[in-house]
């Protein structure tokens, strides 16, 4: 492929050297992908082969009041690899098009999107700014994959014909990232946003403090940063985040249309915070580092008045942070912490969280102190039977589903997979897409899920290539279950369009893993 494309190049340079214009011999070629190649699946999609739209230096992107954010997005994806200029443009003036326009379709909600591809131009519409970036990212897939490239291709730009109708099935589609355990910095969490916001996901969830680690500025409490944040898993180097670099990246995720939900775990997972300032154990003396990986041993003191400031300062600064509506308070294997202690605990926390304007979420433990039915507990276990979750969905709250067993991207690949951990399961490509968000828990049905995350524990992670090694191709299914119609789901369908990603993968520099289960192109 790269030998014929560099032959055609060849020619068409020497070509256009003796007086020959480059169109008259750059035939254009068939499109890399259709329509109905899209990930996630499109409510619907039908092929226009004859509809094909092909870029040329003199097309435009004219955008309605309301779009400009959106537009100036596109044309940075599309200028690095084109070298066009692609001019944002208030309408389009006869001049070939990209158009976003912003209307009142009520079958589309607020992240749905109508997109129509033909020879003429393409023509994108949305009731949001935030549906018209769910559809900028259908429209990039219609594109050769070296649209991605960082430096100009000498090629012909097809956009795929046809037209697409789509809309998600939940309203919250996830990623965690555990910056906790191992520390990623600034850029490289924003590395992970613009791979995940390729595939609809709309929120980060980063799981900013363990037993391990402490990784966001309290201005109240300076230590937490600069002596709970230095340590890391296995004694690897830590860090944080200034209060200024997290904004940026929450930022940065919105410019991407993503929510960031920041998470404090207690009152377990707090050795960090307990071996940084003694006050916060019962007895008033600090507990040692631990940088093992062993969970459900620590706990704040739930008696003490200290612990209420303490999460009354860490929730107050952060909710101050953090614009989008939900604090993550954790709540998960609190082993060290006696049943009624807990519900006590959370039954002082939650309402701390709603003083500060911010709705509560956190894991599905939480569920067990009958919260607000405004807050959303994360369920991480096995599916099957768990009363208090099904009591909480009955009351109002919605579910968000994270089945360790299906949805950790920390979890193997198989046995010799050299990254992650087998606890819950080895999940393979197929096991992480064969599950149903709605028929998981036993009383938790399709109108009280709130959605679906993809939860990645780092602690064998280190790097942005791991990272993306046990996200990818494994990302993309969750993101699937999330977004498309439950009727168009399909391993053998879902793994033809997955192995048509990897192209793009490859321009983008993302380190996949080849699952042996999908016929990669």
């Amino acid at each position: 492929m790269r030998l014929s494309r560099a032959v055609s190049t060849a020619a068409i340079v020497s070509l256009t050297a003796v007086g020959v214009p480059a169109a008259a011999v750059a035939a254009p070629a068939a499109p890399e992908r259709s329509v109905t190649d899209v990930v996630p699946a499109p409510v619907s999609a039908k092929a226009d082969p004859r509809g094909a739209f092909k870029l040329t230096p003199s097309t435009v992107i004219a955008a309605d009041r309301g779009a400009g954010q959106v537009a100036d997005y596109l044309r940075g994806l599309l200028r690095p690899a084109t070298g066009y200029p692609l001019p944002v443009v208030p309408r389009a003036g006869g001049v070939p098009a990209i158009s976003l326009q912003l209307g009142h379709d009520t079958r589309i909600g607020t992240e749905g999107y109508e997109l129509k591809v033909s020879r003429d131009g393409v023509t994108l519409k949305a009731n949001t700014a935030d549906g018209l970036f769910e559809g900028v990212q259908s429209l990039r897939q219609l594109l050769p994959s070296a649209i991605d490239a960082k430096r100009v291709q000498h090629r012909t730009w097809t956009v795929a014909g046809g037209t697409i109708l789509d809309y998600p099935r939940f309203a919250e589609r996830g990623a965690m990232l555990d910056v906790a355990r191992h520390f990623f910095k600034p850029d490289q969490v924003k590395r992970y946003v613009d791979q995940i916001a390729q595939y609809k996901v709309n929120t980060l969830h980063l799981h900013l403090a363990d037993d391990q680690g402490w990784r966001i500025e309290i201005k109240s409490w300076p230590k937490l940063a600069t002596v709970g944040g230095r340590t890391a898993v296995d004694g690897d180097p830590g860090g944080y985040y200034t209060q200024a670099q997290y904004r940026d990246i929450v930022a940065y995720a919105a410019s991407r249309h993503i929510t960031v939900i920041p998470e404090i775990d207690m009152p377990g997972h707090t050795n960090a915070a307990q071996s940084t300032y003694a006050e916060l154990n019962c007895d008033g003396k600090a507990v040692p580092v631990r940088t093992d990986t062993e969970v459900g041993y620590s706990s704040l003191c739930i008696s003490s008045p200290i612990t209420y400031k303490f999460v009354e300062d860490v929730v107050r600064e952060l909710a101050a942070l953090t614009p989008g509506p939900y604090l993550h308070i954790g709540g998960d294997e609190a082993h060290s912490t006696p049943p009624a202690d807990y519900i006590a605990f959370e039954q002082k926390v939650q309402p701390i969280v709603a003083k500060y304007g911010k709705k509560v979420t956190g894991w599905h433990e939480i569920a067990k102190s009958n919260p607000p039915a405004s807050a959303v507990p994360q369920y991480w276990d096995f599916g099957g039977d768990n009363p208090s979750v099904a009591a909480a969905a009955a009351r109002g709250s919605k579910i968000l589903m994270s089945p360790a067993n299906y949805a950790y991207l920390d979890m193997k690949y198989d046995a010799s997979t050299p990254l992650g951990q087998d606890w819950a399961a080895l999940i393979e490509v197929r096991d992480g897409y064969n599950w149903d968000p709605a028929s998981l828990v036993t009383g938790v049905g399709e109108n009280q899920v709130a959605g679906v995350e993809a939860p990645l524990w780092t602690e064998t992670i280190r790097t942005s290539a791991d990272i993306e090694y046990m996200a990818f191709p494994r990302l993309p299914g969750i993101a699937e279950i999330g977004w498309s119609p439950r009727a168009t789901h399909d391993w053998n369908a879902y793994r033809a369009r997955l192995a048509k990603q990897s192209p793009r993968w490859v321009t983008q520099s993302i380190n996949f893993y080849r699952s042996p289960q999908v016929d990669w192109k």
